[in-house]
């Protein structure tokens, strides 16, 4: 997939979330990060194969953070995520936190309190991907 195609499917999920978490992004909080991937033994390959971390904050009163995570949590186990981590408070003070994964997609999600205690953000992880114009065969 070319790395514009995987930005705006990014882009597109992270609008998802935000919907279904009932909060709005801040769209000049968009940062994408696009980087070699790396082997187990930290080997690069420089065929193009590149991993994603898309990051979009919104700006949300601490005290709805919890309830934001809470309305997101059964969209994505109903969209086939696995939610590897969640809590809503630390201390009994806010502080949310989403970590799910896809398999199928093999793809991760973010979706935390930081940067700011009025600052949700969310965050996509991909997994290597391959650029269109290489052979998918290649990909890992």
């Amino acid at each position: 997939m070319a790395k514009a195609d995987t930005q705006v499917w990014a882009q597109k999920m992270t609008e998802y979330m935000a919907q279904a978490a009932g909060v709005t992004l801040n769209k000049d909080s968009v940062n994408p990060f696009f980087s070699n991937c790396e082997g187990k033994n930290g080997e690069v390959v420089e065929d193009g194969r590149y991993t994603l971390a898309y990051h979009v904050a919104s700006t949300v009163p601490l005290a709805e953070h919890p309830g934001a995570v809470r309305k997101l949590k059964p969209v994505l186990e109903q969209d086939g995520f696995t939610v590897t981590s969640y809590r809503e408070t630390v201390n009994g003070r806010p502080e949310a936190l989403l970590y799910a994964k896809h398999n199928e997609g093999r793809y991760f999600i973010n979706v935390s309190t930081g940067g700011g205690p009025d600052r949700l953000t969310f965050t996509i992880n991909t997994r290597c991907l391959m650029p269109s114009s290489v052979s998918s065969t290649a990909q890992h």
